[in-house]
Order: C-alpha cells, then structure tokens, then sequence
C-alpha cells in the first residue's frame, strides 16, 4: 500500500480538537486549557470542535456525533491537524460513522493514543500515515515538566521532520500524574524515574518495515470486527504494542500475544516493538521480556524476529511519537531504531 502523507506543519496554523472518546475537558478544564496553551507555544491556532467540551455523558450516548467531527475536521481545509484531547474506553463505537471518501480525500496529521488507537489504525488502513503520540491532557499539558529534548522532538516530528530521523532514549520516566482534581497540579507528573534503556531481546543484524500498531488492549476492541486488518496487510510491518494504565498482567499480555501467533501475524512482520509498561516494577518487566519470548520464538517459533521493549512511547512520559505507514528501521547490533524516510510532506 502507497500512503499519503499529510502535509507538515508551519507556524500560524489552525489546528482541530475532538474528543473521540471520554469527556476529559468538561471534569478537568486546567489540565485542557494547560495542553491547549501548549500548542498555542508552538505558534498553533486553535479550533475547538463540539465534542471537545462536552459532557462525558453526551459523549458516550453519541457516538455518531464523535465521529461528525473528526468527519468534519478532515473536511474543513482550514484545519492542517486533528489532536484527541485524551483516550478512554469505547473510540471503536464511533468507527462505523468515519467518513471515508471525505478522510481519505483530504489526509491530514491525527493524532493521540491510547483508546484513538481504533481511529488511527482504521485511518491507517484507509491509506493514510497517522501519528500516535501525545494527546491534550496527557502529554501536551505536562510537557514542560520534561527536559526540553521533547518538545524538540515534538516540534521536529511535526515542523520539521527527517527522512532518517533517529529515535533516542529521553532520559527520564514517569508513571502518569498526580491528582487532576487539584489544579496545583497542572502541568505536573509524578516522579521522574531515570529511564531504564531499550531492551533488544531478540534479533540480529538489520531489520525495515511500515510502523503500525497501539494500544494492546484497545487492538482488541477491533479483532474479529470489519475494522481489524486483512491477512495480507501484516507483511513487512514493525508492529508495536504499548499497554495501558490499567496494568494488564503479564500473563493477559501473552493470552493476547498467542492471539496473533494464531493469525500467523509472527510470521508475516519484521519486527515487534513494545512501549514501556506502565506501573510495572524490574522484575514485572523482566517477566514481561520473557513472556514475549515464550510466545513468540517457543511456542511459534520465530526465533530470528527482532524484538525491542521497553521503549519511550505509550502511557509512560514523555513518549515518542510513531507514525503509522511510515518505514523504520532496527538495527541490533548498534542498537538503534529510526525512520528511513520523512512522515510528512
């Protein structure tokens, strides 16, 4: 599949907000506006769409009318980027009302993570690079609690991006924020961990693929539905998993695992990437490492698969931002992962 890449960004454009999933802004209007600010540094306009705002209690009974506006955000040639205000739980009810035609007719940078996992892999699908990354309240909004090599990294990703951008190890984690309730604590994280490095636990020499993939639980949500991938469209990718923090076990992480060994999906990608698990201890994340191991190269077999963890993206901060359909590239030897070619025009 050619994808089509949407355009970069530049200073002084406009930029859609929606909430495909749950009604963040409405209970936690600080942490909203701190995110919003947050763009606006980056010399972004901004345009609030209806679902933006609203109750989470309209957001759950109109699933139709989360989707009229990612419909209408696409449409709306003013608007040169779509950022989720947060995740949730039920993104994969709004599926069935995208537009299509309109989408894929006017490709634009989307972006979030988590539950906008189902609207970023079914754009994808349709043809379109899509970026998980950071959304408004989680990850925009604390992003100055970080060291500033992310804010170059976001702005590099989304400005100015490279045809072989390589990803780095940022330094330092954290394990998600503290109360939201109390507006002393916008903009603020809980503590900052020295961050553990990247775990190349399976793979040698050099791998390239289109990125795809998500949140792991949230991929479930789409199996077995007319949204979840064909056969034919695993072949060559790098497929990346993040968990989210709702700490899935270990063991519920290899029952999905062997779910997709099933499939034959171990067999048809290059390379399986998986963020760092958020709220996990060492030992929690050792055992995951062995986990992915058992299933993948035991009881399936592919023992020459390259596998990374606990990489920087998914619901630890800060974290990086992958664009689906783009191609990467793996390196176990020098121990690198980057794009070979840029995400935008």
């Amino acid at each position: 599949m050619e994808y089509k890449k949407p355009a970069r960004l530049k200073s002084g454009d406009l930029v859609g907000i929606v909430s495909p999933s749950w009604g963040g802004p409405d209970m936690f209007p600080h942490v909203y506006e701190s995110g919003l600010n947050f763009l606006e540094s980056l010399g972004l306009k901004i345009r609030e769409y209806p679902t933006a705002r609203a109750k989470n209690e309209y957001l759950k009974s109109n699933p139709r009318a989360r989707a009229t506006d990612i419909n209408d955000a696409f449409a709306d040639t003013e608007v040169k980027a779509i950022f989720a205000t947060i995740g949730g739980s039920d993104s994969v009810r709004i599926l069935p009302y995208l537009d299509k035609m309109t989408i894929q007719q006017n490709p634009k940078i989307i972006m979030g993570y988590s539950d906008t996992t189902t609207i970023l892999t079914y754009i994808n699908q349709l043809g379109i690079v899509t970026f998980n990354g950071p959304c408004i309240m989680a990850g925009f909004s604390q992003a100055n609690s970080y060291p500033i090599a992310y804010s170059q990294h976001i702005k590099k990703m989304l400005f100015s991006p490279d045809p072989d951008y390589l990803y780095q190890e940022l330094g330092v984690y954290c394990n998600g924020y503290p109360d939201w309730g109390n507006i002393e604590n916008v903009g603020k994280t809980n503590l900052l961990n020295k961050a553990d490095g990247w775990h190349f636990i399976q793979g040698t020499g050099t791998v390239a693929g289109k990125l795809f993939g998500g949140c792991i639980e949230v991929l479930e949500f789409m199996n077995g539905t007319d949204f979840w991938p064909d056969p034919d469209f695993w072949n060559g990718k790098i497929l990346f998993f993040e968990t989210s923090e709702e700490k899935p076990t270990v063991e519920r992480v290899h029952r999905i695992l062997r779910n997709y060994g099933m499939q034959g999906i171990f067999g048809k990608v290059s390379a399986i990437l998986f963020g760092r698990a958020r709220d996990y201890n060492d030992e929690e994340k050792r055992q995951l490492d062995e986990a992915i191991i058992d299933v993948v190269k035991n009881e399936f077999g592919h023992a020459a698969l390259s596998i990374i963890t606990n990489l920087n993206f998914g619901h630890t901060d800060p974290q990086i931002i992958l664009p689906l359909g783009v191609s990467a590239e793996i390196n176990c030897v020098d121990k690198t992962f980057q794009l070979i070619e840029a995400p935008l025009l």
